[in-house]
């Protein structure tokens, strides 16, 4: 039980259903869809298209989601891999022969195609109960109306803001200076392409004039993006991934997405005495540090999309785990890994819901870096994403960017299961330091018997190319400790990513856990 004489949250017990999310009036309205007949993946998809206008600068329907869901009376894990593929003119060769050796983030070429709405649509049609029209009426409501600035998402304009340009700050800012606390956001544009989407289905976004509007935009910048790219966007149901650490299973996305990482990661991490460490100590930090530095390496190395990731049996694999784990002082710390395709990033939403029926939805959706590419399109003012810049363009590596590809992804939704039971859909934001997020949010709670709530306020760090990030929540003499240890640690500019999650109590109720580092809440009824 927490100390109640200082700051902190505590858990949201409920017995019907609960959202935990980002933004509060996202969690309201999921609730809302639940108490009036709705299921779980259709408040999990009204939540999440609500986000892209609650917080603009993370997400939105120019991106991309993952999803993980069960279906009520099951335990069996389901899978929806809508992220977009690169526009078949993509040619690694070129951008090669045109002087680049990585794809910049602001560059067209990184704009791969929006996969998001196709795979909301399809869940929307085999798993939800209420229709599309309704589950988007939410969204389209508050895109017209507007929205005030919420705090995080003010401090993420100051950070970010500048990245927007042309339509994006047209539609992005208000004459053309970053929005404040309180301030509204408006996207009419949205809200027209939303209804059409609720009136026309798939056509209403990835045909017709939502689709050529996006199209002329992406081509007046230099794109080489097509009406034919986007009218074959299609999500698919995929397998998940899983892994075992003491009693639990951890249950992820496969690749494209960096799921394995995270599993890989809590494989390392089994070669050590974690709970007889100081969960707030140096020892753990470095432990996680040095394994963090060899899955991200792995990861940079096999991820890439489904048709050309080639080894990732031997990701999962316990002797590859024993490997790395061998690698490890733990005294001192190893050169870092080298960054690869990774581009330093911070933005995405996560949104998790589980229902009356204890139908589980764990569903996180990006625009990549905050504000995406910066680029939005002329008349919807629909935001695009750049993710193709997770591709590299090493020749003949499996994640070299190419035509009608799949980029490395970094996002990924959770999973626990215990004694075969799902137990807890959960997901940590923050880009790159997802997969990292994941084994500390776990070995919180694993080994040192946090409840969720409590193992997600905990303070975080992150080695992350060179650097060791750690929070402000670390003692300056942890900070020291690690220095001496041979890491380059830095404090954290900004919160360490974000987390949210819902535990399946033995006792049948549900305990909703969200993180302070956002601006949302769990909410249940």
């Amino acid at each position: 039980m927490r100390d109640f004489q200082k700051p902190g949250r505590s858990a949201v017990i409920a017995q019907n259903g609960i959202c935990a999310t980002s933004h509060p009036l996202a969690a309201k309205v999921a609730v809302q869809i639940l108490e009036a007949g709705g299921n779980a993946m259709d408040a999990a998809i009204a939540g999440a298209v609500l986000l892209g206008i609650c917080e603009p600068q993370s997400t939105g329907i120019g991106g991309d989601a993952f999803c993980l869901f069960n279906l009520p009376g099951s335990d069996d894990v389901h899978a929806m891999n809508a992220s977009g593929r690169a526009p078949a003119a993509l040619d690694a060769a070129k951008l090669r022969a045109d002087g680049m050796d990585v794809l910049p983030l602001t560059s067209v070429h990184a704009i791969s195609l929006p996969g998001a709405m196709d795979g909301f649509i399809q869940l929307s049609k085999d798993h939800g109960k209420i229709g599309l029209a309704a589950t988007l009426a939410p969204a389209i409501h508050y895109a017209d109306a507007g929205m005030p600035i919420a705090p995080k998402v003010a401090f993420d304009y100051v950070q970010s803001g500048s990245t927007l340009h042309g339509a994006g700050r047209t539609h992005y800012t208000l004459q053309d200076q970053s929005l404040k606390v309180g301030q509204m956001f408006r996207a009419p544009g949205q809200a027209d392409a939303l209804r059409r989407v609720a009136m026309d289905g798939r056509a209403g976004f990835y045909e017709g004039e939502v689709a050529e509007d996006m199209v002329k935009s992406l081509n007046a910048a230099g794109g080489t993006h097509t009406l034919d790219d986007f009218a074959n966007v299609r999500a698919d149901y995929t397998a998940p991934v899983s892994g075992t650490y003491k009693d639990i299973e951890l249950v992820e996305h496969p690749p494209n997405g960096q799921g394995a990482t995270a599993i890989l990661m809590l494989n390392i991490l089994k070669h050590f005495d974690i709970a007889g460490l100081d969960p707030m100590g140096t020892k753990r930090a470095h432990l996680e540090a040095e394994a963090a530095k060899l899955a991200y390496d792995t990861r940079n190395r096999v991820i890439a999309d489904p048709d050309h990731t080639a080894r990732l049996d031997h990701m999962l694999s316990a002797d590859t785990a024993a490997k790395l784990a061998n690698m490890i002082d733990p005294a001192s710390a190893i050169p870092p890994s080298l960054p690869g395709a990774e581009a330093v990033h911070k933005d995405t939403v996560y949104i998790t819901v589980v229902d009356k029926d204890r139908m589980c939805v764990s569903m996180i959706y990006s625009i990549f870096h905050s504000f995406g590419s910066g680029l939005a399109s002329d008349k919807f003012g629909i935001l695009f994403q750049n993710r193709a810049a997770g591709f590299t363009l090493e020749q003949g590596h499996p994640n070299e960017a190419g035509g009608n590809k799949r980029p490395m992804h970094t996002i990924i939704p959770g999973m626990v299961k215990r004694a075969g039971k799902i137990e807890m859909p959960f997901g940590v934001m923050g880009g790159a330091y997802q997969p990292c997020g994941h084994a500390r949010f776990l070995t919180n709670m694993e080994d040192f018997g946090m409840d969720a709530q409590t193992a997600i306020d905990a303070p975080r760090c992150f080695a992350e190319g060179d650097t060791l990030n750690i929070e402000t929540g670390y003692p300056e003499k942890v900070a020291q400790e690690l220095a001496d240890m041979g890491h380059t640690v830095t404090r954290a500019e900004t919160p360490i990513g974000g987390a949210q999650a819902i535990k399946l109590r033995s006792d049948g109720m549900l305990e909703g856990a969200s993180d302070p580092r956002k601006d949302g809440i769990a909410l249940g009824y």
